[in-house]
């Protein structure tokens, strides 16, 4: 049986379909933040099978195979490929009403030309001509993201790696990969990793660091070394906002006391992380870069898989600690010494979208549009109605015309087709607006708009056009 993406897929009237069809459909694609590895760009890689490039690492998949029964010997077991996959094929027609089946068969469709249903049938035939298919190098890494029109690719990347795939990249013509700065294990002082991170931090920046100040000033010298390679943004993985103001001399007592293994209490913990925030915010200013704030994980909550598997294998949840006070409070911090800089703001609790909407709205400014991001619906928000709820959010609270738009987060060089999904979605929700007499039948003001959120705003905001031109499409 053949799917059920087509070109009215989403598009619910005439003035959606046409916005996406003549605007959205063909705008190159920035994708600023996700979590593809550059070594596998850099040797513009060919995966064998399915398994490598869709299911190895997507906790998505995971999460949704463990809800319908499957063994995890066949989820992250020592199970082969092909029953892993079959194990998934399994899976996808208990899916409906999550988008992991709208974009496995957007997926199958958008690059193997697979137009026919994922199911136990299926899947060997299926199967065997991906697995044939991504032998060819119009599917190595690099050539999927020229197909994509991608034109900028986000990385997530330790303050401690060496980017050595990134400096080998900084020629290719095509597209731009750039790395982000990823400096959560920094801030984590309370973990039991924290002194061993430390010392990988002095490998990195070449210097010891034996206090507070030095453990600062390598940190400014990643930064540096980062910006030197073509980093754009920094990103923030923050379980549970913070904010406890203190002194420098406090935070550097804080950082001694963990350094000679005595125990923080948590009022310590965040004194620190909140006064190396709010120092490396400054420093993002200064470099011109985007700070991005993920606000709101509930991390690793089954221990018992924790031991066994380690960090994001499925098990992350949805917080809902206090929000609003330590994030104003820390975006305050830096606005009252003008070095705020262009922040993009994301929970991943939908009951923060009005937080989060009315809070960017407090510190616009600099002659900058949207200086301050409300940004994409994120990880179980990455939905129908998350993604509509996001936009009428931001629509109603903000200026949606200036929103940077889709990313994927993904781990997968398949991903790239959320977003079609996310732009399908966007141009069904305005073309709504318009069929329901809530904007204007305005040809020129709506590919205005549909251009500038899938591509241009992001483009400006990234500040792209020093490095990436926009090519014909």
């Amino acid at each position: 049986m053949k799917t059920m993406i087509n070109d009215e897929f989403l598009l619910e009237s005439k003035t959606g379909y046409d916005l996406y069809h003549n605007y959205a459909k063909h705008m190159p694609i920035v994708d600023y933040h996700n979590h593809l590895v550059p070594e596998e760009i850099l040797e513009d890689k060919n995966f064998n099978n399915l398994y490598e490039i869709w299911l190895a690492g997507d906790h998505y998949k995971w999460r949704a195979m463990r809800a319908n029964g499957i063994e995890e010997k066949y989820i992250t077991g020592d199970a082969s490929p092909y029953e892993k996959f079959l194990a998934w094929a399994k899976t996808v027609p208990q899916t409906i009403g999550n988008p992991l089946y709208h974009w496995t068969h957007l997926e199958l469709r958008n690059y193997f030309g697979i137009e026919e249903l994922l199911n136990e049938e299926t899947a060997p035939r299926i199967w065997e001509i991906t697995e044939r298919m991504l032998q060819k190098e119009a599917l190595s890494v690099r050539n999927i993201l020229k197909k994509d029109h991608v034109r900028f690719v986000g990385t997530t990347d330790d303050p401690t790696d060496d980017l050595e795939a990134h400096r080998k990249l900084q020629n290719v013509e095509d597209f731009t990969v750039s790395p982000s700065f990823r400096p959560d294990p920094g801030l984590h002082i309370e973990k039991d990793e924290f002194p061993a991170w430390v010392q990988k931090l002095s490998d990195a920046a070449g210097k010891d660091i034996t206090s507070y100040e030095e453990f600062l000033t390598a940190l400014g010298d990643r930064v540096a070394y980062f910006d030197e390679l073509g980093c754009r943004s920094s990103d923030h993985g923050i379980s549970s906002m913070f904010f406890e103001e203190g002194t420098k001399e406090e935070a550097a007592d804080v950082f001694r006391k963990r350094m000679n293994g005595e125990e923080l209490t948590v009022k310590e913990a965040d004194l620190f992380r909140t006064y190396t925030l709010v120092t490396l915010g400054k420093l993002y200013a200064d470099y011109g870069w985007i700070m991005q704030l993920h606000m709101g994980p509930k991390r690793n909550n089954n221990t018992k898989m924790f031991h066994r598997l380690g960090g994001d294998s499925g098990f992350d949840s949805i917080n809902d600690t206090a929000l609003a006070e330590p994030l104003g409070n820390f975006l305050d911090a830096l606005e009252k010494e003008d070095s705020l800089p262009k922040t993009v703001l994301y929970s991943l609790n939908p009951n923060d979208n009005h937080i989060l909407a009315s809070m960017a709205g407090n510190f616009q400014g600099d002659g900058i549009k949207g200086k301050v991001q409300f940004g994409t619906s994120w990880w179980f928000n990455d939905t129908i109605d998350g993604m509509e709820n996001q936009m009428k959010t931001l629509a109603n609270i903000g200026l949606i015309s200036n929103f940077i738009g889709m990313l994927t987060d993904s781990r997968s060089f398949l991903s790239f087709s959320r977003h079609e999904y996310f732009r399908r979605i966007l141009c069904n929700l305005i073309g709504s607006w318009v069929d329901k007499g809530l904007a204007p039948n305005d040809p020129e003001l709506l590919k205005e708009y549909v251009e500038n959120i899938c591509y241009y705003n992001a483009e400006t905001y990234f500040q792209l056009n020093e490095k990436v031109a926009m090519k014909e499409v």
